[in-house]
């Protein structure tokens, strides 16, 4: 086995999923407990994913994760009664009354990945459209994080340059039935003039680790926009390829990028060992390792300041130093409005929970 790194700092791990109930015996409540202990964090982020092939039950799982660990953070999601999405959601389910009910839960803020092309294509709606204004409207009145997941890496639009592996998962977006990543771009440049003060962390770079000029810009213009720094592989390839431009890049930026590493369950903890070994070696060290796409990368060693900016303090400044409480009242009744929308299975599986906890 890899001989991974234990963290000899704070680190924050921002971005991760839970999307099974469990794994060979192994429950979403216990499977990150052993990452955090091997990996030395001092916290983790879980971001919930109720749309599209999941449903709502993910926020459910999710705020019961956080009565178990009184110590993690998580990100809620929306949820859509049916695909494509439509023009005005049923009474009680607008976005303004879903995001006040996983506020009033306990949730520390907001996940979104309706910029990923295929969920955007499920959802059929531009996300600058009045559907969602309002709801921008409000994170942005109540300053409160948004964690955005925003189109993929371009070569996903040219089918000769994208592997069988993600084809497989749906990620080759070249048939013309998908937004082009132009579009999906211009609809949330229409989102940021409509709310310049939302406050936003767009996952993965932003998918613009080959164009940092335009983060660039985006950061003159908008003054609380970040980016997190969780793979994508390709994007530590283009940091590797562009280093002195990015080990100042990251230096003048520290306090608009945030740590993750996209780490699920179900998965294993080497996995996550791996991609957090290797997202914390690039930024803390100078060693060269067999990094994304199996390529070598070397790190970019940042200054203390820096580093603590990436790896907890613009977390803590922009989600907060101490996860939210979950609200039990408020919990059980999200539960019971929403029981319609699981399956016989997850309700059984949701009343174990309320028993053991609640």
């Amino acid at each position: 086995m890899e001989n991974y790194i234990k963290v000899n700092e704070k680190v924050i791990d921002g971005h991760l999923h839970i999307e099974a109930w469990e794994q060979d015996g192994v429950s979403f409540l216990d499977f990150f407990d052993e990452y955090i202990e091997q990996a030395g964090l001092n916290t983790v982020n879980i971001a919930s994913l109720p749309s599209g092939e999941r449903n709502v039950s993910n926020n459910i799982m999710i705020a019961f994760y956080k009565l178990a660990h009184k110590n993690a953070f998580a990100h809620g999601g929306l949820v859509y009664p049916e695909y494509p999405a439509p023009d005005k959601m049923p009474q009680g389910m607008d976005f303004v009354t879903q995001y006040k009910e996983l506020m009033e839960i306990g949730f520390d803020g907001i996940k979104m990945l309706e910029g990923k092309p295929s969920l955007h294509k499920l959802i059929g709606k531009d996300l600058s459209c009045d559907l969602f204004d309002p709801f921008f409207a409000e994170l942005e009145k109540d300053g409160t994080h948004l964690l955005f997941h925003v189109n993929d890496p371009e070569e996903f639009w040219d089918e000769t340059k994208v592997s069988q592996e993600l084809k497989d998962l749906g990620w080759c977006y070249c048939d013309g039935t998908y937004a082009s990543n132009e579009e999906v771009y211009r609809q949330i440049n229409r989102v940021l003039e409509k709310h310049p003060n939302l406050c936003v962390n767009f996952a993965h770079f932003f998918f613009y680790s080959y164009h940092p000029e335009k983060l660039e810009e985006l950061f003159a213009k908008y003054p609380k926009l970040g980016v997190d720094v969780t793979p994508g592989g390709e994007m530590y390839i283009a940091f590797d390829q562009n280093r002195e431009y990015y080990k100042d890049f990251f230096v003048k930026y520290s306090e608009r990028i945030q740590l993750g590493t996209d780490s699920t369950f179900p998965g294993r903890i080497e996995g996550c060992r791996w991609l957090l070994d290797r997202v914390y070696r690039f930024f803390a060290t100078d060693e060269v390792v067999k990094g994304f796409n199996d390529r070598e990368t070397k790190g970019i060693n940042l200054p203390k300041e820096a580093r603590e900016n990436i790896f907890y303090k613009n977390f803590e400044r922009t989600v907060g130093t101490k996860p939210k409480e979950i609200n039990k009242k408020a919990l059980m009744a999200y539960i019971e409005k929403y029981r319609c929308q699981m399956t016989e299975d997850e309700n059984r599986r949701v009343d174990e929970l309320i028993k053991r906890f609640i």
